[in-house]
This record gives structure tokens, sequence and C-alpha cells, in this order.
């Protein structure tokens, strides 16, 4: 049985993606490897996020056009987490809104430009 699956993103920068997942997105740092690091973990709320040193995939060109997703978030609260990260001065790529699947979401455009989507339930 999966009770967790963590997805693993390429930075080029490892402390300036912690800095930014820390700072901005209230991630906690739970580890690097080597030095200067290659590899790191941040975690909110038991849900971890594994970071690699390495140069991203091309992106596609209608990444942000089309929103292709990197990850998408469930949260218990998109309104409280919407109001907590506009006022940490987040790119949200979508504000707030009621959305036809029933969820309540947003988007973000992280340090790297990886899109991620927060929702709850309505």
């Amino acid at each position: 049985m999966i009770r967790q699956i963590a997805p693993q993103f390429f930075t080029i920068d490892i402390p300036a993606t912690i800095a930014y997942y820390k700072d901005k997105l209230g991630f906690e740092c739970l580890g690097t490897w080597q030095d200067p690091p290659v590899y790191a973990i941040v975690a909110r709320d038991q849900h971890a996020i594994h970071f690699r040193c390495a140069a991203p995939p091309t992106a596609n060109p209608d990444k942000y056009a089309d929103e292709l997703l990197d990850a998408y978030l469930h949260v218990e609260d998109a309104d409280a987490l919407y109001a907590e990260y506009a006022a940490k001065g987040i790119e949200f790529i979508r504000g707030l809104g009621n959305m036809p699947w029933h969820s309540r979401e947003f988007v973000v455009k992280d340090c790297d430009g990886r899109l991620l989507a927060f929702g709850s339930n309505l």
C-alpha cells in the first residue's frame, strides 16, 4: 500500500531553492547532501519534496499558457494558505477561485518556474 509519494524536482541551485521553499512556501529543510549540496529534501505538514541538482528538462513553450502543472497539492484550507502566500509576495499564475471540478484552488510559479497548484475540496 502506498502511504506517501514524494516528487523529485531538478534545480540548478539547491541553496536558492531551499531558501524559496522555506521563506516563501513555509517548508522546512530536512537535509542536504554533499558540500556544495547536490540533493535536498524539504517538507511541510509531513509531506516531502526532493530536489536534485541537475539541469531541468527542456520546458514546453506553452507551459504557462496551458497551465501545465508540475504538482497538485491537496490542502485543508486553500483560503488560509492563499492569504499566507499573498502576504509573502508569492507569484500567482492563477488566483484563488472555485473550479468546476469542486475544488477551491490557486496556482503559484516557484523560483525555478515550476507550476504548483494548491486546492481544497468544496
